[in-house]
This record gives structure tokens, C-alpha cells and sequence, in this order.
């Protein structure tokens, strides 16, 4: 074999060495890019499902934060007032002293003078959940009415008036009953077989409903 035959065929073995290394390098590059990339995307995964989750969960809590609580009668919350005439009628009155809007359903239930049944109600009778609910705000106020029109309705004066608020089932009552004692408040009461109002947002409202409004 010839001196220039020898080292055209070193040149040739020393391209094909340089051809491979070059080619491992390539292969060791993109599996290193493809790692990362795969590693990138599963962060990028990772961290929206973190958003995900977390708006979930504050928007579980801004829920649980707007739900309304029901309404509870007090000797402070409530007042009565009779009003005489030709549309002769008691105005039963809630305020809502708290901080928070809350839910009243129905109607009151009105024990007068002890009684072991409550007042009968105009719309609906007592134990039956027909879905009247209405949300009282912050500081405002529910009304129901008790026409007394006639004289059996007017009946005699009352002394005192157990109040419980219907609840969200059919036979339920929410934090009752509170007692308002007519005498200790000075207030002349007279109610006699008559029946009472659902709840209403406005006193117009329930005397429209009571019959008694203009």
C-alpha cells in the first residue's frame, strides 16, 4: 500500500469518527430540549391546576360568606300598633337590628294571651310551607297585618303575644318564641277571631293583603 493511498484512508476514518461524535451530540441535545420541555409543561400543569383549585375554593367561601341566616324574633325586634276606623287593623312589625340582611317565611305565628294555638293565617294555615319567603336588609324592617274590622275581629284587649317565625320546612319555627308583654309597653292590643298576614316588604303590602289598604 502506498504512502498517499495510507492517508487518504486515515483522512476518510477520521471524517466518519467526526460524523458519529457529531451526531451523538445532536441525539444528546434534543433529548436534553424534550426533558425540558416535558418538564416545563408538567409545571405549567401543575400551577393551573393550583388556579384552578384556588378560585374554586374562594369562590366556595364568597358563597358561604353571602348566605342569608334567618330571621329570629326579640322583645327588641318586634312592635305591634292598632290603628281604629273603618279599616281597623293591628300592624305587626319586624326590624332587623343586625349588621346582616336575613330570610322570614310566611307569616308570624301569634300566640295572644297564652293561647295554645297560634292565630290563623290569611294565607295558608299554620304548618303548612306554601313559600312565601322575603329577605329583610340590614337595619329595615317586615310587616304583617291583623284586620280587626269587625267586632268578633276586634274581639278584647290582649295582654301579651308569644311570637314564633315559621321555618323553611312545614311544622318547623326559627329561634322562638319571644314574648312582648302589652301592658309593660303601655299599648292598648285588641284582637279577636281574625287572622294574620304573610310577611311583606312594605306596611301597604300586608294591609293590601289584610284587606284594610287603599
Amino acid at each position: 500500500m502506498t504512502a498517499a493511498r495510507s492517508r487518504r484512508r486515515s483522512a476518510a476514518y477520521a471524517a466518519l469518527a467526526l460524523g458519529l461524535a457529531g451526531s451523538l451530540a445532536l441525539t444528546g441535545c434534543n433529548s436534553h430540549s424534550s426533558k425540558s420541555k416535558k418538564s416545563s409543561s408538567s409545571s405549567s400543569k401543575s400551577k393551573k391546576r393550583k388556579i384552578i383549585g384556588g378560585g374554586a375554593a374562594a369562590a366556595g367561601a364568597g358563597a358561604a360568606s353571602r348566605r342569608v341566616p334567618d330571621c329570629y324574633p326579640s322583645t327588641y325586634k318586634l312592635t305591634f300598633s292598632q290603628q281604629t276606623g273603618a279599616g281597623s287593623h293591628v300592624t305587626v312589625k319586624f326590624n332587623n337590628n343586625t349588621s346582616r340582611d336575613c330570610k322570614l317565611y310566611n307569616a308570624p305565628l301569634l300566640r295572644f294571651n297564652n293561647a295554645k294555638n297560634p292565630l290563623p293565617l290569611l294565607q295558608g294555615t299554620p304548618g303548612q310551607f306554601d313559600g312565601t319567603r322575603i329577605t329583610v336588609p340590614s337595619h329595615g324592617y317586615a310587616y304583617a297585618v291583623i284586620p280587626t274590622n269587625t267586632a268578633a275581629a276586634k274581639g278584647t284587649e290582649q295582654k301579651s303575644v308569644a311570637v314564633d317565625f315559621m321555618g323553611t320546612s312545614a311544622s318547623s319555627v326559627t329561634h322562638g318564641p319571644a314574648t312582648v308583654s302589652f301592658a309593660e309597653k303601655r299599648l292598648h292590643i285588641s284582637v279577636g277571631k281574625s287572622k294574620v298576614t304573610n310577611w311583606s316588604s312594605s306596611v301597604h303590602g300586608a294591609e293590601l293583603a289584610a284587606g284594610v289598604g287603599k
